[in-house]
């Protein structure tokens, strides 16, 4: 059984389902949540920060997995997911972020990978609506983007067949230390042998999970004519916000980042936040037709990275607290939870990611991640 049906959830029901493993879905919304809010980047590399170099592996793996799932995605359902792959572009509004992004950039350097350091004229050629003012940027040419509600629709399409209830779980029924199935909302209890537990930012209500929801708005904006190549994080005055663009002329523009439990509001706040730093890269921007704001909650957890493998009760299994990664794991998360349910070993990538970690070291046993 797996419990949530956004990206992560139902990627690894359509793996497992293809290694014969018999798979029911738990979802109120299937389809709906985080998933359908998120931008869709896949830049491990230009998003990567001081000290996640396992963060790093963890993206690179997945975010390489990409093509091939993407094909597999539109050869069983028909449908193209919007994976591109046109690199990732930083840029530095003031002299203090450029410092920042030449600081980063020398620590991409000192990891190997692929990036380039850009004058703002630079930029400008690869992006000419950005503002004259930019300083400079960095070039990351081999991240990339999705579109999360074109893979949300492949994957239900790839899981027609599979039983979908629509309900909210309520609790794990444990018996003897082991799951033995799912208390739904309505008090229906669903057996199962073995639980996935994929619910996002709700995963801490069904078992002992240090996972936190952070809000995030966002909103979509719709150009008629070709603004922007390729997803783009900005540093504005030391605030990021990213833009990433679609064939179809939507411009996603997000996303705040805001403590404040699982309150759903949009606020005037965060609206001008995001409008006041895209304009300042973007000074057209204000001429875009505006479609969509939305608020959503991302699954945080202490180090914001994922929580993978099993927890607690015997059966178990966690595929939880993506943050902001969510679209750019779900490949990888797949793959290594249905290996997990197949009795395999996982991709060497998400062994630092076990539950374990957030253990107690006085209550930790010699085997736990780290």
């Amino acid at each position: 059984m797996v419990i949530g049906a956004g990206a992560i959830g139902l990627a690894v029901a359509w793996r497992a389902s293809q290694r014969g493993l018999p798979v029911t879905l738990v979802d109120p919304e299937p389809g709906g949540g985080a998933s359908h809010v998120a931008a869709g980047m896949l830049t491990p590399v230009g998003e990567l920060q001081y000290g996640e170099e396992d963060h790093l592996r963890l993206g690179l793996d997945s975010r390489d997995r990409y093509p091939e799932f993407a094909a597999e995605l539109a050869d069983l359902t028909g449908i193209d997911i919007g994976y591109r792959r046109e690199g990732n572009l930083s840029v530095a509004y003031d002299g203090d972020d450029l410092a920042f992004l030449r600081d980063q950039h020398d620590f991409q350097a000192s990891l190997g990978l692929r990036t380039e350091l850009l004058t703002g004229r630079e930029c400008r050629r690869l992006e000419p609506m950005l503002a004259p003012s930019v300083r400079g940027g960095i070039l990351a040419p081999d991240d990339g983007s999705v579109d999360p509600r074109k893979l949300l629709r492949a994957l239900l399409a790839a899981c027609e067949g599979l039983p979908i209830v629509r309900e909210r779980a309520r609790e794990l029924v444990v018996e003897g230390g082991r799951v033995r199935g799912v208390r739904l909302e309505s008090g229906e209890v669903l057996a199962a042998e073995r639980v996935v537990l994929a619910a996002g930012s709700w995963s801490r209500e069904l078992a002992d999970l240090p996972v936190r929801p952070v809000k995030g708005q966002i909103l979509r904006l719709h150009s008629p004519y070709p603004f922007l190549t390729r997803a783009t994080r900005g540093l504005v005055r030391g605030f990021s916000m990213y833009l990433v663009p679609r064939p179809d002329g939507e411009l996603v523009v997000g996303a705040t980042q805001e403590e404040l439990g699982f309150d759903s509001r949009v606020t005037a706040g965060g609206l001008w936040e995001l409008l006041r730093d895209a304009r300042t890269l973007f000074p057209g921007i204000t001429e875009l037709e505006f479609k969509e704001v939305k608020a959503s909650f991302r699954p945080g957890s202490p180090d914001n990275a994922p929580i993978l493998g099993p927890a607690g009760p015997e059966g178990l299994l966690a595929a939880t607290g993506h943050f902001r990664n969510g679209i750019l794991l779900t490949p990888l998360t797949a793959d290594a939870i249905a290996d997990l349910l197949d009795g395999r070993e996982p991709p060497e990538a998400v062994r630092p990611f076990g539950p374990g970690r957030f253990a107690p070291a006085e209550a930790a046993s010699p085997g736990d991640d780290r």
